[in-house]
């Protein structure tokens, strides 16, 4: 089963939304939180797998209680899925950066939400590496300043050479195909690189190679 806590500030759309999940096989609500604050509180008391997570919120924003979630040792394991409308890709952004695994619009089909659930559940990202360049392109704008790269200091070249793979959008298979090594091997450097890096999923590695230089914004 995949434990849920669904947070939104808007009683109309969290019961939707829960409706949504309760009548999904394999997919039980663990809880349901109204603002930022609690959806912390929650999250700390029943450990879902994946946190259906509003932005905008009263008392403490989406984007916040995803730092203070992703931040939480005791949570590692648990994902957070970002509700989002389109005009707000700022906000995205900045959800990425605090540990979300990607987001899902409000005006998706039941079926999309589902399966947008076990996809992060299964510690894939939601969002595609070229969605994300293209996000980032619009909201990340270079600076002068000399970058820090140290975060990538503990990784090899070989996981280096991965971690440019992963941000272009690379699947392991094609990471595979390009270097040619196994899917395995692929999988096994992306894991790796998550670890050395404290990352949650891809998108995570994505925000990394943008701000350590790595990859430049539309390139």
């Amino acid at each position: 089963m995949t434990s849920v806590l669904v947070v939104d500030d808007q009683a109309l759309i969290r019961q939707a939304v829960v409706d949504i999940l309760t009548g999904a096989e394999g997919v039980t609500v663990a809880g349901q939180a109204v603002d930022g604050r609690e959806a912390v509180a929650l999250a700390a008391s029943v450990r879902p797998d994946v946190v259906l997570m509003d932005i905008r919120m009263p008392v403490l924003d989406g984007i916040a209680a995803t730092a203070a979630i992703a931040a939480d040792p005791e949570l590692a394991a648990t994902r957070v899925l970002i509700l989002t409308t389109f005009e707000e890709d700022e906000y995205v952004v900045a959800a990425l950066r605090a540990g979300a695994s990607g987001f899902i619009g409000k005006g998706s089909e039941p079926e999309d939400i589902v399966r947008a659930v076990r996809a992060v559940h299964a510690g894939d990202s939601l969002l595609s590496a070229a969605a994300m360049q293209a996000l980032i392109s619009r909201h990340l704008h270079p600076s002068p300043a000399p970058r820090d790269r140290s975060a990538l200091d503990h990784l090899t070249e070989r996981e280096t050479e991965v971690l440019l793979l992963v941000a272009r959008g690379r699947s392991n298979q094609e990471i595979a195909d390009e270097l040619f090594i196994s899917p395995h091997t692929a999988k096994t450097h992306v894991n790796r690189i998550m670890s050395k890096l404290h990352a949650h999923d891809r998108a995570q590695l994505v925000i990394v190679a943008y701000e350590t230089g790595l990859l430049a914004p539309g390139s």
